[in-house]
């Protein structure tokens, strides 16, 4: 009857979207950081602090997250893996093979 494709673009915002949800994460960096210093994406660049790679119907994604200062890193890594994981296979029907957390740096709550 024919077919669906779903677009690297609409990929990374799911995921993007799901992992701004989680809690102390502070927003997505961009993928190309300068000099150490990062960017804090807005809402409607969040996609590009998503690196998305198809193949067939398994997804790997890269993501680049800025965490809020005194949490525990590895425990938000963790939950913005299983929240984005959940969100791109129900919404795509797509597996996802594996997700790449980098920490682009760490934000103070003022």
């Amino acid at each position: 009857m024919g077919a669906v494709n779903i677009s690297e673009e609409v990929i990374a915002i799911i995921a993007g979207i799901a992992a701004v949800e989680c809690y102390g994460l502070v927003g997505m960096a961009s993928r190309k950081l300068k000099d150490g210093i990062y960017q804090i994406l807005g809402k409607e660049d969040i996609k590009k602090g998503v690196e998305v790679s198809i193949s067939g119907r398994e997804v790997t994604l890269g993501l680049y997250i800025v965490v809020g200062y005194g949490v525990n890193i590895a425990e938000v890594a963790k939950n913005v893996i299983e929240r984005v994981k959940y969100n791109v296979e129900n919404q795509t029907g797509l597996v996802v093979k594996k997700i790449n957390v980098n920490v682009q740096g760490v934000k103070l709550n003022t």
